[in-house]
């Protein structure tokens, strides 16, 4: 007999801390049990996160856990894990364990394992630059050592190869791998090209929209060592399997990697962390590497590889700045300018497919009266409602409510409404009444609803069914089209005009890899970048597919703002039933963290103001920390220190924190 350590599955902060039990000595650090707690009649789930722990109590006043279910538990490199997220990013110990713990109760039916794994050959061989980058990474693994590498490969230079190099390796030497996505529909087409090379068996896939019985099933095939290499989106990256010898991330640079919803992570983070313990490589992919990553690669803490030309025939497509504000001016209102049209017209009568990019999905993006200036907005988010025709309503894109049109505005009676900007449902219709003949279809989330509906999407463009597709940023996400001869970005000061420190970082990305859908199948390939703010240097980079200027133009201002990659931005929120409460408590901790006397000099902490977003009917006040680097562990300790003092008080107000979110206010 021995005593452990366990963590209870209850998300109470009461109980976010370890409790000892005695337990049979063959119990190990993972194992999922049931032991007795409090007064409660039935024993409760938990974890074991410790063996071998020490008491100071009568022996005889500590509980033995009930029972051990070997088929749910996790090895201890995830305890390990999930531990260390706690401390990195202030969450509760159960919320990280349960993003590696199997989803539902119910035991799905268990299948004959596929035993084997079939690596079929992939008929081709290397471009120099592949080869290169296979050949550093394979040694690495070969070697059993950890390696973190940044692959800056442009659109079409052959990566998902590599990485398909690197998997081989390391099932040769009897280890696991994860790849990451940053869209479902993206992991999808992956996952087939996997299973092409290594056989269904030895793939899995883990993601939000498997229904529970069939993520049940791939976790334990997972953990039972059936499946060899793991695809999905962000949450793959805690996928159960022990052995790790590479965990891969493409197209790295996406914001779908940074986890906005409780608990709240960064999936870089985690892979690093991961692959670190197992001695095994971590390889990102981009054309466009976020400016923290290739911080990281320029101070070494990755190696950069660079892949500068495209596979095959694929050539790079000519990219050009078109002035909307001359469109205007000669009376040209649509959305499409008319160089944009000419083009268009000309790639049609080619046989050549058009991709038409414009992040904003919904008809029109504001409904306004001109008269006294009212802006329809969400009651509970406060911000701009959109219009979507298909639907017949204004739609709230943050918390996804659905309202009436009005017949006249509100304020002053008005009944001349005016919808104002435009959708992908706008852009939509134009095209479709000046190319009447053409195939037409429309790729955001309001057609991508499942897998299912994306995967055709892309199905039939792939196999030229569709001949205009218009799309927002989930085109942009490393779709691979063969015989697009245009894209055209629509309204590239979207992104742009956005009020985030990102915007020029996320423009640069979006016009980048959307144009990098161009030009598959070789020959001449155009992008044309409708703007109305044609002097923009952002844009004149992308255009030019100048990544060095962006980067170092960048980081010198970011430098000057004190921004990541020079300091880590907290979110911290008070939220209360009242105001009043959420301000006055989010101004206690604001004063509690400025008379640290261990705070850095150089820190920033803005004063707190209303979230207006906040969507259940309570207060949120925020404010902001710019923690310069090396300092966000101390303000993740006062944060958990002060929550644990408002729960001990019974306070109705509770403290949230997220680390480098994707927004703010």
């Amino acid at each position: 007999m021995q005593y452990i350590n366990v963590v209870i599955d209850n998300k109470s902060t009461h109980t976010d801390t370890f409790f000892t039990y005695a337990a049979p000595d063959e119990v190990t650090k993972g194992a999922r049990l049931t032991v007795p707690f409090g007064t409660r009649k039935k024993p409760v789930d938990a974890y074991c996160v410790g063996t071998g722990a020490e008491i100071s109590i009568d022996p005889a006043k500590i509980k033995e856990i009930s029972s051990v279910d070997p088929d749910r538990s996790l090895n201890p490199e995830m305890i390990d894990t999930a531990v260390w997220m706690r401390k990195r990013y202030g969450i509760r110990y159960i919320d990280a364990i349960k993003m590696f713990a199997a989803p539902g109760k119910r035991e799905p039916k268990h299948k004959e394992p596929q035993h084997g794994i079939t690596v079929n050959d992939p008929g081709y061989e290397l471009s120099e630059d592949q080869q290169v980058a296979a050949d550093k990474i394979t040694d690495a693994i070969r070697n059993n050592t950890f390696r973190a590498f940044l692959i800056k490969g442009v659109t079409n230079s052959g990566k998902t190869e590599v990485y398909m190099r690197a998997a081989e390796q390391a099932l040769a030497l009897g280890k696991t791998a994860i790849v990451l996505l940053p869209e479902i529909a993206l992991a999808e087409q992956v996952r087939k090209r996997f299973e092409d090379r290594f056989g269904k068996g030895s793939v899995a896939t883990l993601h939000s929209r498997l229904s529970k019985s069939a993520k049940h099933g791939e976790w334990l095939r997972i953990r039972r060592g059936e499946a060899k290499i793991v695809i999905g989106a962000r949450t793959s990256v805690f996928a159960p399997i022990d052995n790790i010898g590479a965990v891969i991330i493409d197209e790295e640079h996406e914001s779908t990697f940074k986890s906005d919803h409780t608990p709240k992570y960064e999936t870089v983070d985690i892979a690093y962390r991961r692959a670190r313990e197992y001695n095994a490589v971590l390889v990102l992919g981009s054309a466009t590497p976020s400016v923290v990553s290739y911080y990281r690669a320029s101070s070494g803490v990755y190696e950069l590889i660079e892949m500068n030309r495209r596979i095959g025939d694929s050539i790079m497509p000519e990219l050009e700045i078109v002035d909307m504000r001359k469109e205007t001016l000669a009376g040209n209102t649509s959305v499409i300018s008319r160089q944009l049209a000419e083009e268009m017209d000309a790639s049609l009568r080619k046989k050549e497919q058009v991709i038409l990019f414009l992040n904003r999905r919904g008809f029109s993006t504001q409904i306004l009266c001109p008269d006294c200036g009212y802006r329809m907005t969400c009651p509970d988010c406060g911000i701009t409602l959109t219009y979507h025709k298909s639907a017949g309503a204004a739609v709230c894109h943050y918390c996804g409510r659905k309202f009436a049109l009005p017949d006249k505005c509100p304020d002053c009676g008005n009944k001349f409404i005016k919808y104002v900007g435009a959708g992908t449902e706008k852009v939509e219709e134009t095209v479709k009444s000046i190319w009447p003949d053409a195939n037409v279809a429309r790729f955001d989330l309001d057609t991508a609803t499942s897998s299912e509906d994306a995967s055709t999407v892309i199905e039939d463009f792939q196999a030229g069914k569709t001949d205009i597709l218009v799309g927002t940023q989930i085109l942009a996400k490393g779709l691979d089209f063969r015989n697009v001869g245009l894209v055209g970005v629509i309204n590239a000061d979207v992104s742009l005009n956005i009020p985030d420190y990102r915007s020029s970082e996320r423009t640069y990305q979006l016009i980048t890899q959307v144009a990098g859908r161009a030009g598959r199948a070789g020959g001449s390939s155009r992008v044309l970048i409708q703007t109305y703010d044609p002097e923009s240097d952002v844009l004149h980079e992308a255009a030019r597919g100048d990544y060095e200027s962006f980067y170092e133009a960048e980081l010198l201002h970011r430098n000057i703002m004190n921004y990541p990659p020079y300091s880590d931005i907290i979110a911290v929120g008070l939220v209360s039933d009242s105001q009043d409460e959420a301000m006055q408590m989010a101004e206690s901790f604001r004063e509690r963290l400025l008379s640290l006397r261990s705070a850095p000099k150089d820190a920033r902490i803005m004063k707190p103001r209303l979230d207006e977003r906040r969507t259940d009917g309570k207060a949120r006040a925020m404010f902001i920390i710019k923690a310069p680097q090396g300092s966000r562990g101390g303000y993740v300790r006062e944060y958990m220190e002060f929550r644990d003092k408002l729960t001990e008080s019974k306070s109705k107000c509770f403290i949230e924190i997220d680390i480098n979110p994707y927004s703010t206010f």
